[in-house]
């Protein structure tokens, strides 16, 4: 939902590119100091209680957003929110919940725990697509004013944030770390993979910067000029496609492995995103985008088990966290660039660079890891 809404929210505060840039920069800022928290304290503080403070902030910037006028008031309620505008779920949390996953399952169900995981939240990814519509259902229904309307939206956000409160409350207490450690010493092992890995997961993450919800939504907004109701429906339909895609996923690694699925998969979703700014009409543009979502996500569930696969189990928290630190820095670096592309060279400059650098980092993936293989392909 924020991901589709935020760029037209800050169009219709009469924000410029330039402040969506500075606002998404902002937003994976404050995600990537709270994921720095909970990579090297996040197992100290407690999962749960670690769980519970982060989704009280998040909860607390959307009500700064709904309720903002000033362009830097709202880049502090992104900061203190850590407000994704990437469209998908990106924040400390998930570090969290991927080093509690594993424990649920034997090597072989890894993979199919976190399809499931990452189903369930393509699920809720697209119905918050679908509510992507609100402001102007509430404006055809009440005739609220436009900008009321997307503030109420935001009020919805920060609600849906804190229904998560009591869901992490009631946590059993196996979702804490196995051994309790005061200092964590890595493997030589486990640290030399995971430092390979995390320099090519920054690149990566520096062209997904590129390519963000709010991004591609005022792409589509000022290339085609269509709603928030229509870019809702899009989202939502690339959601469903994304869902389908890791259940395709688990299915996939068990057959050709995990590293070649990540890759084999996300080199063809970038040369669809490559020609969707080429595209004569919306309607072709949508199919092309379409397409590629149902693609672009399969390397996440196994992304995730292949580095939870190649540490120890009380590693995990630190593998996680340090692996979406990269990221998030990559992501909170790139929207400011992306921004400038769009008023500077074209609309759709920053889909194209964002779809050469991640064909770039899927090659040197496959060159560095295609020999080191997890448990159960051993």
């Amino acid at each position: 939902m924020s991901g589709v809404l935020l760029g037209l929210y800050v169009a219709r505060l009469g924000l410029s590119a330039t402040w969506l840039g500075l606002i998404l920069s902002a937003g994976l800022g404050g995600a990537t100091l709270s994921v720095a928290v909970a990579t090297w304290w996040g197992d100290r503080i407690g999962r749960r209680r670690a769980l519970l403070w982060l989704t009280a902030l998040s909860a607390g910037g959307g009500v700064m957003l709904a309720l903002g006028n000033d362009g830097w008031l709202i880049v502090a309620a992104a900061l203190l929110g850590m407000l994704n505008g990437m469209g998908r779920d990106r924040g400390a949390a998930l570090v969290i919940e991927q080093a509690i996953l594993p424990a649920t399952t034997d090597d072989a169900g890894r993979t199919r725990a976190f399809a499931r995981y990452n189903l369930l939240m393509d699920i809720g990814h697209g119905l918050g697509a679908l509510a992507a519509a609100l402001p102007e259902l509430l404006v055809f229904a009440t005739g609220m004013e436009e900008l009321t309307a997307y503030r109420a939206a935001f009020l919805v956000y920060a609600g849906l944030l804190a229904a998560g409160l009591p869901l992490y409350a009631g946590l059993s207490a196996a979702a804490e770390v196995p051994a309790r450690v005061e200092r964590l010493v890595m493997a030589p092992q486990s640290r030399k993979v995971l430092w390979r890995i995390s320099l090519l997961f920054a690149i990566d993450s520096i062209a997904g910067g590129f390519l963000g919800a709010a991004l591609v939504s005022w792409f589509f907004f000022e290339s085609f000029g269509v709603s928030a109701a229509v870019i809702g429906l899009l989202f939502f339909g690339a959601r469903l496609m994304n869902a389908l895609s890791h259940l395709g996923a688990a299915w996939l690694a068990v057959r050709i492995g995990l590293v070649n699925t990540m890759v084999f998969t996300h080199i063809p979703s970038s040369l669809l995103l490559l020609t969707i700014p080429l595209a004569p009409n919306f309607a072709v543009a949508a199919i092309l985008f379409l397409l590629r979502e149902g693609l672009v996500e399969m390397d996440v569930p196994t992304r995730q088990s292949y580095v939870m696969a190649m540490v120890k189990p009380e590693e995990r928290t630190f593998a996680s966290g340090v692996t979406h630190l990269v990221r998030l820095g990559g992501w909170g670096v790139a929207p400011v660039f992306a921004g400038w592309l769009m008023g500077a060279v074209a609309v759709g400059a920053p889909l194209m660079v964002g779809a050469a650098m991640k064909i770039g980092y899927d090659l040197a993936l496959w060159a560095s890891f295609r020999k080191l293989k997890p448990p159960e392909e051993r």
